[in-house]
């Protein structure tokens, strides 16, 4: 969705930005031809790979971190740092589905990964062979919303140790017999991925400290994929600007943008993708004589 992003976001020259997500540097190579300002340009992603591919792109102009989006909101925030435009592109990135030895797909065996840290303790592996069959269908609910999640945790804990992603998903397969459309393990591998990183409640945390590290004027925009991620962008962007005289932002969005059909077309992954925006209000200051 750049064109969408770029829209709404409108970056002209001299602003700073700040990607939370910039993962290979797709909008961020958009945005800082625009801004013309590298210098001010800070780019966060918490994967090793991503973060050595922009290093290689954009060099040592924009500031680079490799950390999670939460972890480093709140180190800019302590910083005192504030941005005309934040962007977060969240979910998963086409390269973390396309490297098969990631764990992220369920289209060939690898080892159950699914980290977008590489370095963190917790694995898909953890969660699939050590989680407790109650767990397991709570997150299969709750971030797959699997109607089979009892069903599938059952079988998952009964067919323990569980060493790959082909065996995981054959696992769920014999939950949804049949043929469908949609492969039966995609509603699993995506809630076991969010639990592995951790990707609402990092969200729900994060979204407060976005809307402080916005310069007046400046423009917040996230790209979600999963109606977890939807339902709480969508419910702090209307508390903040419903505040009455306390309202800190008002909405670009009031509804979510969605993928045109051409861009789906060329981008089967984008047809879930749901945009939202704020802009902070600038605020005079009252003068006292």
């Amino acid at each position: 969705m750049l064109a969408e992003v770029i829209g709404l976001l409108r970056p002209t020259a001299g602003e700073a930005y700040l990607d939370l997500t910039a993962g290979y540097g797709g909008h961020a190579a958009a945005v800082i031809e625009a801004t013309k300002s590298s210098e001010a340009a800070t780019l966060v992603d918490r994967d090793q790979n991503a973060v050595e591919a922009l290093r290689s792109h954009f060099g040592s102009e924009p500031q680079i971190i490799q950390l999670d989006f939460l972890t480093a909101s709140r180190q800019l925030a302590e910083q005192g740092k504030q941005f005309d435009i934040i962007l977060a592109d969240l979910g998963v990135s086409s390269p973390h589905l396309d490297q098969g030895e990631r764990g992220f797909s369920f289209r060939q065996a690898a080892p159950l990964d699914m980290r977008m840290d590489q370095s963190q303790a917790l694995s898909a592996e953890t969660i699939v062979n050590q989680w407790n069959e109650a767990d397991l269908a709570d997150i299969l609910k709750r971030y797959g919303q699997e109607p089979k999640a009892r069903r599938i945790a059952g079988l998952i804990v009964q067919n323990r140790p569980i060493t790959d992603t082909a065996q995981l998903a054959a696992l769920v397969k014999r939950a949804w017999p049949g043929v469908s459309r949609v492969h039966p393990a995609t509603r699993t591998f995506q809630a076991i991925r969010i639990a592995v990183n951790d990707e609402l409640e990092q969200l729900n945390q994060a979204l407060p400290i976005w809307q402080d590290l916005l310069a007046p004027g400046g423009r917040l925009a996230v790209i979600s994929y999963h109606s977890g991620e939807d339902r709480l962008v969508k419910d702090h962007f209307k508390q903040a600007a419903e505040a009455g005289y306390e309202a800190e932002v008002e909405l670009l969005t009031k509804k979510p943008l969605l993928p045109s059909a051409h861009e789906i077309a060329i981008n089967p992954r984008s047809r879930s993708a749901k945009l939202r925006a704020v802009v902070k209000i600038k605020r005079e200051r009252t003068r006292y004589k």
